[in-house]
């Protein structure tokens, strides 16, 4: 078990402390993007008529990683869903990497534009949002 939670922590340390948010990024750049760099997590076959979006879930199923789209197909949200036990280091990385804007929220900056990140909680998850600050 101690085993599956230190690769959860990996890799989303990977993913979120490259600065790869990926808002604004096209739908085939991110399906290379993570084609490319993240190997650990699967494309999944999605339907839905009111939105549109991708999604990618580990083998274990201890995370899965949602990018929402506009209707041209460009990345708007990111949401990352993770088992609970994980929050603890999260909150400590985030403290680290980003400038706090509050309980559980960040800022980051990147290509000159603000994006807050927020951990909210679940009963037995919790999810990161990252969406521009409005």
């Amino acid at each position: 078990m101690k085993t599956v939670i230190l690769s959860v922590i990996l890799i989303l340390t990977s993913f979120f402390s490259q600065g790869q948010n990926l808002i604004g990024y096209a739908e085939k750049e991110i399906q290379k993007f993570m084609k490319e760099n993240r190997q650990d997590m699967g494309k999944e076959i999605v339907s839905n008529s009111k939105f549109s979006y991708l999604k990618y879930s580990d083998s274990e199923d201890t995370q899965t990683l949602l990018f929402f789209l506009d209707s041209d197909s460009i990345c708007k949200s990111i949401k990352l869903i993770c088992d609970i036990r994980v929050k603890t280091e999260k909150v400590k990385e985030f403290n680290s990497i980003y400038k706090p804007y509050g309980e559980n929220k960040w800022i980051d900056t990147h290509n000159g534009k603000n994006y807050l990140i927020e951990i909210r909680n679940d009963q037995w998850s919790y999810n990161i949002i990252i969406e521009p600050v409005k």
